[in-house]
């Protein structure tokens, strides 16, 4: 562990969406060889309202809140969250080591105005699904304003676009309708249905076209 000065930046624009990368030498954990950057997160998007950057481990609060709300285990799944230093498991072994072996995974977003972080979206590459998946999931508090949506659709453009995936998918449980409407509005269409191990039931597969 340890502390170094320094940063770079760059931004590129696409469509309507601002993607920003700034990236702060920051202290750090060895995990198998590998390198995690513990703080200073990297600012991937900015779209009109939103700005998307990736956890670290001072999102641990804000974590344990959202993956412990009723939607997010009813329709997500429990993800063993109990205390903070589960939190601060599952961003070390989820996004923050997806970041390090695949160049994306799921981002805080938060307000532009303000900052407040009000949910994650972002990119999956799961071992049992051929193609990378966008996923997101929002505090209560802060559905039915059109946040899903945008955070959605600037992950997917910044996906085809800066990350050159030719095709990304979506799985969502069949009765979250709130879900569904997001992925029919950013231009996913239902493509069939899948079994993926550790879901009770059949899940819906959404697909760019």
């Amino acid at each position: 562990m340890g502390t170094a000065t320094g940063s770079t930046r760059h931004h590129v624009l696409y469509g309507q969406a601002l993607y920003t990368a700034k990236r702060f030498m920051m202290p750090q954990w060895n995990r198998g060889g590998r390198t995690i950057n513990l703080t200073g997160a990297m600012h991937v998007i900015q779209s009109k309202r939103l700005e998307l950057r990736e956890l670290d481990l001072h999102d641990a609060e804000f974590i344990f809140e959202l993956l412990n709300e009723a939607p997010f285990l009813r329709f997500i799944g429990d993800k063993g969250v109990r205390t903070l230093a589960d939190a601060r498991d599952y961003l070390l072994k989820g996004p923050m080591d997806s970041y390090l072996r695949r160049g994306f995974g799921l981002y805080l977003t938060g307000l532009r105005d303000g900052g407040t972080p009000i949910g994650i979206c972002g990119l999956v590459k799961r071992d049992v699904l051929e193609d990378v998946d966008v996923g997101f999931a929002l505090l209560s508090r802060h559905c039915s304003r059109g946040y899903a949506v945008e955070a959605a659709s600037a992950v997917l453009t910044y996906g085809m676009q800066a990350l050159r995936l030719r095709r990304i998918v979506a799985i969502t449980s069949p009765d979250n309708n709130a879900s569904i409407a997001v992925l029919d509005k950013i231009g996913l269409r239902f493509e069939r249905m899948v079994k993926l191990p550790g879901h009770g039931g059949e899940l819906k597969l959404f697909a760019t076209v």
